[in-house]
Order: structure tokens, then C-alpha cells, then sequence
């Protein structure tokens, strides 16, 4: 299993990071060691004094593929589920200034939460879902998956003429705008439309 994540596919949380929207997507990996489920707490690193949380919605790829058309992309996730992606900004900014990978800030262990995943069947539109994050009550960042600059199977096929997709993959698409530092003691609740996913503590 893979975690492949998207980079600023929406357009606000590029221009809050002074970033350039892209032309095409941005894609880093995160190893498997990165996953964290059943809403188990995060424990913050002691080598970053700047995690920053990324919500976005997660695809769960359902049988391999390379190669995929876009007009078949569809077939190739059956759910769908909330994550973060934590990041390490510090660690991040001084990497981005050397022009060096993302690795150490994207890829550490536990940087990746993932809620339970759910039907996409169960939503009548998956370009209009409104998801969002709650930090110790206060909302904090709110997107809509009808703002995605490139769509979910405009993701799939870019990313299978690279890495062939299998069974179990993740694909995290992206972050709206609102990212922000997280604290020891913070609670975040994560909801997709009106489903609580996402219900963890940073410890």
C-alpha cells in the first residue's frame, strides 16, 4: 500500500502558502508508516515546532491499474474518507528554499490520519461535497470538492502513467485554505458533509 498526495489543488491554499497554482499536479508520497487510523491521537514530533494540519479527502484506489483513461478513472475508487496531512512547515520552508524533497516535512511517521472510509455512492454529486475541520471547537478550514482544480479522475489517470495504481492505494487530493499550526492538547474533528470522520487529540 501507497499513500500518493495531491499539492495545491485548491487554488486559495496555494496563494495562502505564496505558492504558484499549477499547471499540472503536484505529487509527493508518503510511506505506509505514515498512516494513522481509528482516530488514534497524533503525537507531536519533538523535531518540528510547526506541524501544520491539511485536511482533504482521501480515494481509496479498489484494483490495479496503469495507464487509466480518464473516462474509466471513475471505476478505480469505490470510497472515500477524510485525512490529514500533517506537515512539518518549518522543516518544509528551509527544504523548499535549497530546492530540496519534501520528505522530512510530508513523510514522518503518523503524518497521515485516515477517518473511515464510506460509499461514494452514498452522495448524489461527489463535486459537491462540503468538508471541514474544527480545531477545540472553532472551525478552522472549509472546502468544497467542487473547487479541486484537477478532479479526482483527472488524478487518477495523471498518476497511473507514473505508478501503477493497486488495490488499497490512498490518494490524498488536496487541501483547501486554512492551514494552521497545531498545539499538544488540540482536538480535531473532522466532518464530510454531516458525518464526523474525523475525532482525534494531539499529544
Amino acid at each position: 500500500m501507497k499513500i500518493i498526495a495531491i499539492g495545491r489543488n485548491y487554488a486559495e491554499h496555494a496563494k495562502e502558502l505564496n505558492n504558484p497554482v499549477p499547471d499540472v499536479p503536484v505529487i509527493f508520497l508518503k510511506p505506509d508508516t505514515a498512516l494513522l487510523k481509528d482516530n488514534k491521537p497524533f503525537y507531536h514530533p519533538d523535531f518540528s515546532e510547526d506541524i501544520h494540519h491539511e485536511l482533504e479527502v482521501v480515494l481509496k484506489i479498489s484494483k490495479e491499474g496503469r495507464h487509466i483513461s480518464q473516462k474509466f478513472a471513475a471505476g478505480y475508487y469505490e470510497e472515500i474518507a477524510l485525512g490529514i496531512d500533517f506537515t512539518a512547515r518549518d522543516i518544509q520552508s528551509r527544504h523548499k528554499e535549497k530546492g530540496l524533497p519534501w520528505e522530512l516535512a510530508k513523510a514522518f511517521d503518523n503524518s497521515a490520519p485516515v477517518s473511515n472510509f464510506v460509499p461514494k455512492s452514498q452522495f448524489a454529486d461527489i463535486y459537491k461535497l462540503n468538508f471541514h475541520l474544527d480545531v477545540n471547537g472553532q472551525s478552522r478550514q472549509a472546502g468544497n470538492t467542487g473547487d479541486l482544480l484537477f478532479s479526482f479522475e483527472y488524478i487518477i489517470a495523471f498518476v497511473s502513467k507514473y505508478f501503477t495504481l493497486k488495490k488499497g492505494d490512498l490518494i490524498f487530493t488536496g487541501t483547501p485554505a486554512g492551514v494552521a499550526k497545531v498545539n499538544v492538547g488540540d482536538r480535531l474533528e473532522g466532518y464530510l458533509e454531516n458525518q464526523k470522520l474525523i475525532d482525534f487529540y494531539v499529544k
